[in-house]
């Protein structure tokens, strides 16, 4: 069995956030980069779990990225990845990423495809479903839980009020969040293992991107906080109304 996680570099979720270029451009100075938890914690080390159980099985890993990136896929090497693919580019359209994800694995033939079910960046949930229409497979999102018997995946997924259990068949694509697996920190063997993985570079096939970012914004600084004497319910009530919108 192979298996593809695609994995995204993001910020630290500490990072101070600031724009450049006319705020069209996330200022990128003195950002500490971290894997995107949800690619991390939950598809790569279900994907890891999978293979404890079925040695024979190959995990590849893919991120769409300039050479910043390779530090971030080490990583994901070390905590069990057995080889990794970068595409040699830098693009946030959802669209263009999710092209080159599916080029690649239509050509290296996986059974298995798990992204995260969004990046804490962008939040845009899209790419698993992008990605499963461009290579032509089932896609079940926010899977909490995963299992597979021979060719026959049973997932556990959120829907508005509970929870939905899926059967399908191999090849699929599935976007993965809380619950599916426990994190896990690389030990020393895997961090050593890690620098001699194979990390392949690849062009970027031509693909038009779809959207182009116009301009970044900040939330408004929150307001300081208004303290009401225990006594006063009058005005309590009109700030409730007036301010706050919540009565």
């Amino acid at each position: 069995m192979k298996i593809l996680v695609c994995v995204s570099k993001t910020p630290d979720t500490t990072s101070k956030i600031a724009f450049t270029d006319g705020n069209t451009k996330f200022d990128e100075a003195g950002v500490q980069w971290i894997i995107n938890p949800y690619d991390e914690w939950y598809s790569l080390v279900r994907a890891i779990e999978l293979k404890e159980a079925n040695p024979a099985a190959t995990i590849h890993l893919i991120t769409v990225g300039n050479a910043d990136a390779e530090p971030i896929i080490r990583k994901a090497l070390a905590l069990g990845g057995d080889e990794a693919i970068r595409v040699n580019t830098d693009n946030s359209d959802a669209y263009y990423i999710a092209a080159q994800i599916a080029e690649v694995a239509k050509q290296g033939g996986y059974d298995l495809i798990f992204t995260g079910k969004e990046t804490i960046d962008y939040n845009g949930s899209s790419i698993g479903g992008m990605v499963a229409e461009l290579v032509d497979s089932p896609y079940i999102s926010l899977a909490t839980k995963f299992d597979l018997n021979g060719t026959t995946a049973t997932v556990v997924r959120e829907i508005d009020g509970g929870e939905e259990t899926a059967e399908v068949a191999l090849p699929v694509v599935v976007s993965c969040q809380k619950g599916m697996a426990e994190q896990r920190i690389p030990n020393m063997r895997g961090i050593m293992a890690a620098r001699t993985k194979p990390l392949k570079v690849v062009e970027p096939i031509a693909v038009d991107a779809l959207t182009s970012i116009q301009s970044f914004e900040l939330p408004p600084a929150k307001a300081g906080v208004k303290l009401v004497a225990p006594d006063n319910v009058a005005e309590l009530v009109r700030l409730l109304h007036e301010e706050a919108k919540a009565i």
